[in-house]
C-alpha cells in the first residue's frame, strides 16, 4: 500500500544500452547468511521523562524485544525477554518510567498494548479477544494515552481515552463512518479524520468534539494527509497533492478556514511533525526513493545545520520533550542505520550501537545506483542498481529483477541484508520501480490501475531487457523476485511470459486475487472500496479479469523453476495462496521449493527464520541460475 540528508546531491545515473559501466572487478570477502544476520536491527528512540536513556527495540537476541541504553552511551538494558513473540517498544510514559510496548501473535497482526510497569511486571491493558488496538500518542496533561481500537465492530476503530493511573478507558470518538483516525488536538476539540477514495486519493475532515460537526477539508479530489496541529490548537498541517504531481505542505486555520501552502519541493514531502514546544519542524522528502530529512527553525521557517557524516544519510531523527536532545538513525544502502544522540546546545554527537556485524568489511558492500530506463511505451521507469563488486565484462555475473511489495509501493535506497546476501555472492540486483509505485508523481503511481499483470509485468521485462545490455551482466542467467506483491509480479512473470526469466522467488505472493480481495482483514474495511478501484471488484464482473490475471488458473504455462516462502500466520496472503500454486506448478514437472514458516506473518522477522528463507533462496539460484539446469524436455 502506499507508503505514505538535506544538501545531498542525487546523481541519476542514465545508461543507454550502448554505455558500458566503469565498475572495476575486484575481489571482496564472501559472508555466510549467519554472518549477515548477525547485523542487528534498532529501531525506535523515545526519551525517558529525565533525558537519561533511550527506549528502542532490537533483535539483537534473534527475535525482537525492548531496550533501554543511557543517551550519552553503555549498556543495553534489557526491558522485555521474551523468546518467541517479538515485543517493540512504542515509548515512555510521560510522568515516570513505565513503558508502553506493543506485540501480536506471530504475526497475525491483531496487536494488543502492554505496559512494563515499574517493578517489571507486564500487563497487557488492552485485553480484547480478536481485537487489534493501535498507539495514537499521550494527552497534554500526561495523565491519559489515546489509542484505537476495533472491539466494538472489527471493520472500524474507534478512538479511546485510557487513564495511565488505573488503566480505565473510555471512548472519545465513536467510527461509525468508516474513516480513519489521523491526528488530534492537544485541547481535544478536533480530530483528523480521513477516508481512503482510491490507493492514491484521500478525503480529510475535521471532527469538531464541541459541536459533532464533521468538515470536509479537500475541495477536490486528491491524496491529502494529516500532519500535525499547533500547540494553540489554532491550526491544522496537512499534505496534498491537490493540482500538482506531489505532496506539498499546508496550513488550515481551524476558526478561519484559511489555507495557506508552506513548503513545496520536487518530490513528495511525505512527513512533518512539530516538536513539543513548537522549536523545530521536522520535513521528511521521498527523495528519488530516499529519505532526506530537513529539520526547520518554527519561526524563521530556516533549515538548522545537522551533524555531516559523509556519505551515510540521516534516515529518521526524534527529540526529547523540552527539546534539547535529538536521536538520529544514520545509514544507507550499503550500511544498516545506527542510533546516533545529538545535543542540540552542546553539539555532542554520541554513537550509541554498531549495528554491522564487526566480521563485514563495509567495502565488500555495495552502494545502490539510481538508473532510469525506458519501458516498452517509452514511459521512463526508475529503478535502484546494485551490482557486485567482483563483476566486469570478462567476469558476468547473473541477475534478479527485484519487485516491491504493494500494490503502490516503492522500493527505497535502503539497507536490505537480503539484497547485500545475494549481492556479496555475485548476483546483481535491479529493483524495479515500475508504473504503479509511489513517490514518482500521482499520474506515475495510478498508471497500473486495473492494469496489473500487464503494464506493470511489461516494465520488469524492460528492465531484464535493460540488465541483458549491461557489459557486466549474464543476459542467459536472469531470475526474477519479490514479496507480497512482488511475489504475485513474480508468478505472474512465470506464468504470462514464460519465456523471459529463469527462475522464480515467491515469497508470500498473492495467486488467486479474487480469493484475496474477498479475504481482505476486516480492520482493513475503510482501505477495501479504494483497493477495489485499484484492482477490481472480485463481487462484479471485474472477477473476469481477476481470475485471468491470477497465476494459479494459468500454471501450465509455467516452465522455470520455483521457491516459494510463506509464514503460515499471514492474514494478508494466507498459506493456502502458496499452498496451492506450489501444487499446481509441481504438476507441470518443474522444480519447486517450498520454504513454510509457522510462526511467521506477512514477512520474517525472527533471525533463525530469516537465515533459513535467505539461504534457501541463494542455495535455490545457486542451483537453478548461476549452474543452470536443463529446462524440461533439454537433454543435460
Amino acid at each position: 500500500m502506499k507508503t505514505k540528508i538535506s544538501g545531498l546531491i542525487l546523481v541519476l545515473l542514465l545508461f543507454s544500452c550502448k554505455e558500458k559501466s566503469k565498475e572495476i572487478e575486484r575481489q571482496v570477502n564472501q559472508y555466510s547468511i549467519e554472518q549477515f544476520m548477525d547485523n542487528e536491527s534498532v529501531d525506535g528512540g523515545s526519551f525517558s521523562p529525565d533525558n537519561s536513556n533511550l527506549l528502542i527495540t532490537s533483535n539483537r537476541t534473534g527475535i525482537y524485544n525492548a531496550y533501554t541504553i543511557p543517551i550519552e552511551g553503555g549498556e543495553v538494558t534489557p526491558i522485555t525477554q521474551s523468546d518467541s513473540t517479538s515485543f517493540f517498544a512504542e515509548s515512555y510514559f510521560p510522568n515516570d518510567n513505565r513503558i508502553l510496548l506493543q506485540a501480536d501473535d506471530n504475526g497475525d497482526e491483531i496487536n494488543h498494548l502492554f505496559v512494563r510497569e515499574l517493578d517489571g511486571s507486564i500487563a497487557d491493558i488492552t485485553p480484547f479477544p480478536g481485537a487489534k488496538s493501535l498507539f495514537y500518542g499521550w494527552s497534554k496533561d500526561e495523565n491519559f494515552l489515546y489509542f484505537g481500537s476495533n472491539k466494538r465492530d472489527p471493520r472500524f476503530f474507534d478512538v479511546y481515552k485510557l487513564a495511565i493511573e488505573d488503566y480505565s478507558s473510555e471512548m472519545i470518538y465513536q467510527n461509525n463512518d468508516g474513516l480513519d483516525y489521523s491526528a488530534m488536538s492537544d485541547d481535544e476539540n478536533y480530530i483528523a479524520l480521513s477516508k481512503a477514495m482510491n490507493t492514491n486519493d484521500e478525503d480529510l475532515f475535521i471532527f469538531n468534539v464541541n459541536t459533532n460537526k464533521t468538515t470536509k477539508i479537500n475541495a477536490n479530489l486528491s491524496a491529502n494527509f494529516a500532519q500535525d496541529f499547533s500547540k494553540d490548537n489554532k491550526t491544522f498541517y496537512y499534505t496534498t497533492d491537490d493540482g500538482g504531481e506531489f505532496l506539498y505542505l499546508m496550513s488550515y486555520h481551524l476558526d478561519t478556514k484559511e489555507k495557506k501552502k508552506l513548503l513545496e519541493k520536487s518530490w513528495d514531502i511525505s512527513g512533518f511533525r512539530l516538536t513539543n514546544n513548537e522549536v523545530y519542524m521536522v520535513v521528511y522528502i521521498n527523495e528519488d526513493g530516499k529519505n532526506t530529512i530537513e529539520v526547520l527553525d518554527y519561526e524563521t521557517m530556516k533549515p538548522i545545520v545537522l551533524p555531516d557524516f559523509d556519505n551515510k544519510s540521516i534516515t529518521s531523527v526524534g527529540f526529547s520533550s523540552d527539546e534539547k536532545w535529538m536521536r538520529m538513525y544514520v545509514g544507507g544502502s550499503n550500511s544498516p542505520s545506527d542510533l546516533y544522540t545529538y545535543n542540540l546546545e552542546t553539539k555532542k554527537q554520541t554513537k550509541l550501537s554498531h549495528v554491522l556485524n564487526k566480521d563485514i568489511n563495509p567495502e565488500d558492500l555495495v552502494t545502490a545506483k539510481v538508473i532510469r530506463y525506458k519501458s516498452f511505451d517509452g514511459t521512463e521507469i526508475p529503478a535502484i542498481y546494485y551490482l557486485p563488486h567482483q563483476a566486469s565484462e570478462s567476469n558476468k555475473v547473473p541477475a534478479m529483477v527485484w519487485v516491491h511489495g504493494g500494490p503502490g509501493g516503492q522500493t527505497r535506497q535502503n539497507f536490505s541484508a537480503l539484497i547485500q546476501y545475494l549481492v556479496n555472492h555475485g548476483y546483481a540486483v535491479l529493483a524495479v520501480n515500475n508504473r504503479g509505485s509511489s513517490g514518482y508523481g500521482k499520474t506515475f503511481f495510478q498508471m497500473d490501475d486495473k492494469k496489473h499483470g500487464e503494464t506493470d509485468l511489461q516494465d520488469c521485462v524492460e528492465g531484464k531487457n535493460w540488465l541483458v545490455q549491461q557489459t557486466e551482466i549474464d543476459g542467459e542467467h536472469i531470475g526474477i523476485i519479490g514479496g507480497s506483491y512482488g511475489g504475485y509480479m513474480t508468478m505472474a512473470a512465470l506464468t504470462y511470459t514464460p519465456e523471459e526469466f529463469d527462475v522464480g522467488v515467491n515469497l508470500f505472493g498473492v495467486t488467486n486475487w479474487m480469493r484475496t480481495l474477498k479475504s481482505i482483514p476486516p480492520y482493513w474495511e475503510s482501505f477495501r472500496v479504494a483497493l477495489y478501484k485499484e484492482l477490481g471488484d472480485p463481487f462484479t464482473a471485474d472477477s473476469v479479469r481477476l481470475k485471468r490475471i491470477s497465476p494459479l488458473f494459468h500454471t501450465d504455462k509455467v516452465t522455470k523453476p520455483l521457491i516459494v516462502l510463506q509464514g503460515a500466520k499471514d492474514p494478508r496472503v494466507l498459506q493456502i495462496e502458496s499452498d496451492e500454486i506450489v501444487a499446481s506448478v509441481r504438476e507441470n514437472d518443474v522444480p519447486v521449493e517450498y520454504v513454510l514458516f509457522e510462526d511467521e506473518g506477512h514477512g520474517f522477522v525472527k533471525k533463525e527464520n530469516q537465515i533459513e528463507a535467505y539461504s534457501s533462496i541463494l542455495n535455490f539460484l545457486d542451483k537453478y541460475l548461476k549452474n543452470k539446469k536443463p529446462e524440461m524436455g533439454e537433454t543435460p
